[in-house]
């Protein structure tokens, strides 16, 4: 099964409200997902951005492909760095 890290939207009509979910590649946007991993909110000044740091560093060791969006708001918080150290120290070890 391919998964991927993706924004679910949620919110009114004009007021978008976005969830960072695990989701199965093959199911639509809005539709079934694995597991929360975190919001987004662009309507705030600055964008409201909560993902735990734990949930998406385990499911990109998984094997998880984040979308473009998602991997944008990974590196702003500094996962997507954590991330790639941790694979480092990995090859490092072997």
């Amino acid at each position: 099964m391919a998964v991927k890290l993706r924004l679910k939207r949620m919110g009114s009509k004009q007021k978008p409200f976005y969830r960072v979910v695990a989701a199965d590649a093959r199911s639509p946007r809005d539709g079934r997902f694995i597991e929360t991993v975190g919001t987004y909110n662009p309507i705030k000044n600055p964008a409201e951005i909560a993902i735990d740091e734990e949930k998406a560093i385990k499911w990109l060791n998984n094997g998880a492909v984040p979308t473009d969006t998602v991997k944008a708001l990974l590196s702003k918080q500094g996962i997507m760095a954590k991330y790639a150290a941790s694979k480092v120290k990995t090859k490092e070890g072997k």
